[in-house]
């Protein structure tokens, strides 16, 4: 996998943006400066994100979303494979320590 976020990601299982793999691996993203934990969606090139407007829905359940203009910074929140393996070894040492 590479080290860089795509261009266009989303939380919606119905986008096409939607990959299952990447948002179990953390993706954290800046808008305007500023770490948001409530996106939806985003787009680094057009340079805009999607958030939800509170607890709103619509009539089939999905949130209402709003779309916000400005300057977006995507970065993965953990290394990836590398990181997962370190996990696993830093797991099985721990479980050696107590055994």
């Amino acid at each position: 996998m590479s080290d860089t976020p795509p261009d266009r990601l989303s939380v919606n299982p119905s986008s096409p943006y939607f990959t299952r793999e990447l948002l179990e691996r953390g993706v954290g993203i800046k808008f305007k400066g500023v770490e948001r934990r409530d996106v939806e969606e985003y787009c680094i090139s057009e340079g805009w994100v999607r958030v939800a407007l509170g607890k709103k829905t619509d009539r089939k359940g999905n949130p209402l979303t709003i779309k916000l203009v400005g300057p977006v910074e995507a970065w993965f929140q953990s290394g990836g494979e590398a990181a997962a393996a370190d996990a696993a070894t830093k797991d099985e040492d721990e479980d050696n320590a107590e055994g």
